[in-house]
């Protein structure tokens, strides 16, 4: 299964999303501010690009797994091998402040929020149980 974020709205505080499943809307995503976007162009990823808790991962493709969270005590999705990065999640939140690099899911959006992410989350989570099932689940970040 191929999910991808395709990042459309920049603030200061965050940047929303949209995540798609084999290429159809899906939910809303919100992440921390997207520092790879200069004068309006994608740029190189460096690691002096992250200030921890409060950057967007980088651009890329990543293998998603589900394994257990010490953090949130139950299985939930991760993301493998982000430059720089460990324990990425995809879990429920509404606001930069309920991530710290992780994707939230949700339902509806405003400006540096999003909501009915507890619902999105739920409805998501036994979609990537059920294609782990059978193969490789594969999550792409792009610029929309």
């Amino acid at each position: 299964m191929e999910l991808i974020v395709l990042r459309k709205e920049y603030t200061k505080n965050s940047t929303i999303g949209e995540l798609l499943i084999d290429n159809k809307f899906f939910c809303y995503t919100l992440e921390d501010t997207d520092r790879q976007i200069v004068n309006d162009s994608i740029i190189k990823w460096t690691p002096k690009l992250k200030i921890k808790g409060a950057t967007a991962i980088p651009y890329g493709r990543y293998e998603v797994i589900i394994n257990f969270s010490n953090r949130f005590q139950q299985p939930m999705p991760l993301l493998l091998n982000v430059p720089d990065y460990l324990g990425i999640r995809i879990h429920a939140g509404n606001t930069d402040k309920n991530t710290e690099g992780c994707l939230l899911v949700g339902f509806t959006k405003s400006v540096d929020f999003i909501g009915n992410s507890r619902s999105a989350y739920k409805s998501l989570f036994p979609i990537i149980r059920e294609a782990l099932k059978t193969g490789k689940v594969n999550i792409g970040i792009e610029r929309g």
